[in-house]
């Protein structure tokens, strides 16, 4: 079967209206969709991992926020990849197996879920395969930027990443309502912690009791527990009944501390602890649901998906070596658009890995505490869906004023998350407030990647092969996003817990990456206004 396009001359009217539209506009559907499945896959881990506490994996906080930041630095590295072979195999081959591929992780983190005893290692592994579906950006992006003419190049890589995007709200959403879905294997238990139920255990039960049931655990354990409690209300009741035995720390901990080292323990572990402190407490709460279900719904969309590609989509013939396309690292505005993508698309990836677990472990110990996963999927959906918008804009004023405006939302938006307490909360009543100002950083991103896309074609108009190249070289590097917001909020919630270091972090960063976008895109008179 022939691979390769004979011609392709996008910008010829009468081409374009009788060979070129009706192909692009296939290819461009045809990978959408194939680029749907890469974003959910590559973030199947952030949803999954918010689950597996409760079923039984005893994993730390830090080794849960690995798990959702390893796919953001495998995608990183395999984005490199992607970004130069695209002009060595062409889109047919490219898409398809990249598609094809994508079972790897879904089959195999499928299969280690069922079993708890499943090491973290294996799980590690996995997360990183996860990547595949992440790299697919740095060859489809390009692919389609070559494929359109200038003028619908904005409207093109706007539909194809925004739509694409949706697969990260995708994987949010269905992960939830599959979940009591039988497509392969038995259920498992998953078990949480009612906090308000909690409390009302620690406030009835003797002292006496609660002190045996304490005592009767293994001292690491004593002391992982007791390492969930704020340092300032620890060392208040060290020095109020001067000692540091455990057990007796744990006792005179005021009611409300105890129910939140329950609410933030292993829900296993808490489950056995409030059992046996009170055997009819309605704390634990328990049901069944098919975590396995969570992956294995992709297969069948995979297979489909690859075949199609194989037998519908043809290559542009525009073949280039890899050092060809190494002229990208000469040219300075490569490393600019880079900045300023990493703080369009590096924080919506990474927002969109944190979240989850941000809301698990910053609100997660109140009473009546949020379900992450209710909440987690809009704020991709809304950034998703400002890319799709905003690509229409870009094409009428540019992209580059939106570039500076999303530059401005995020870093307003950082500001009020710390100035009001939303990064360190000290009430559930701040988790709307938190919530809306995220979903809006969101929306800023989507704007932000609908501009850049626009802009890198204009600012690298005399060669296109080059445009395409930093199209795939700036996703690759912003892809780290996820990982880098992953293992940045989970060191600051370990050792801090809270995220104002990182958030103060990212406000530096944007200044920076906005101030680059203005004076070289976007001020009156700059050198390449785009």
């Amino acid at each position: 079967m022939k691979t390769w396009l004979d011609k392709w001359e996008p910008e010829d009217n009468e081409f374009w209206q009788n060979t070129g539209s009706a192909i692009a506009w296939k290819t461009l559907t045809i990978t959408t969709l194939s680029l749907i499945l890469s974003f959910a896959s590559w973030f199947m881990m952030s949803v999954i991992a918010v689950k597996l506490p409760g079923l039984g994996f005893a994993f730390s906080k830090d080794e849960l926020f690995w798990l959702v930041a390893i796919p953001g630095l495998a995608a990183g590295f395999l984005r490199i990849i992607h970004t130069f072979i695209l002009p060595i195999f062409g889109t047919r081959h490219v898409v398809a197996w990249a598609t094809l591929i994508k079972l790897i992780p879904v089959v195999g983190i499928g299969f280690a879920v069922m079993d708890t005893s499943t090491p973290f290692w294996v799980f590690a592994v996995l997360a990183f395969t996860c990547g595949f579906g992440g790299g697919d950006f740095s060859s489809y992006m390009p692919s389609t930027s070559l494929f359109f003419p200038k003028r619908l190049k904005g409207t093109a890589l706007g539909i194809q990443a925004g739509i694409g995007n949706f697969g990260v709200s995708l994987a949010q959403f269905v992960t939830p309502l599959i979940l009591g879905v039988s497509l392969y294997g038995a259920s498992a238990v998953f078990t949480s912690i009612d906090a308000k139920e909690a409390l009302s255990v620690f406030q009835t039960v003797e002292s006496t009791k609660q002190k045996d049931v304490f005592s009767a655990l293994e001292p690491q354990v004593q002391t992982a527990l007791l390492s969930s409690v704020k340092p300032a209300v620890l060392d208040s009741v060290k020095a109020t009944i001067g000692t540091t035995d455990n057990a007796t720390l744990f006792v005179a901990l005021p009611a409300k501390a105890k129910a939140k080292v329950m609410a933030n323990a292993n829900p296993k572990l808490a489950e056995k602890i409030m059992n046996q402190l009170s055997p009819d407490t309605k704390a634990v709460v328990n049901k069944s649901i098919y975590i396995q279900s969570a992956a294995f719904w992709y297969v069948p969309f995979l297979i489909i998906l690859s075949i199609i590609s194989w037998f519908y989509l043809r290559s542009i013939p525009m073949h280039s070596s890899i050092k060809e396309q190494m002229d990208i690292f000469g040219n300075k505005h490569t490393w600019y658009c880079t900045i300023t993508y990493v703080m369009t698309f590096g924080t919506f990836a990474g927002l969109s890995a944190a979240f989850p677990l941000m809301i698990k472990f910053l609100y997660g110990d109140f009473p009546n505490a949020p379900d992450p996963l209710v909440y987690a999927f809009y704020g991709p959906l809304i950034g998703s869906a400002s890319r799709v918008a905003f690509g229409f804009v870009a094409d009428k004023v540019g992209g580059a004023i939106l570039t500076t405006l999303t530059g401005v939302g995020i870093i307003g938006g950082a500001i009020v998350l710390i100035t009001q307490g939303l990064v360190a909360p000290t009430s559930l009543d701040q988790f709307p407030m938190f919530v809306g100002v995220i979903f809006l950083m969101f929306f800023f991103t989507g704007v932000g990647n609908a501009g850049t896309f626009r802009q890198y074609p204009i600012i690298f108009a005399d060669n296109q092969r080059q445009a395409a190249g930093v199209i795939g070289w700036t996703a690759a590097i912003a892809a780290f996003g996820p990982f880098i917001f992953s293992k940045l909020i989970g060191g600051n919630l370990t050792f801090n817990g809270t995220v104002n270091q990182f958030f103060i972090g990212l406000i530096l960063f944007c200044i920076f990456a906005t101030i680059i976008n203005w004076w070289f895109y976007n001020r009156k008179g700059c050198e390449k206004p785009s």
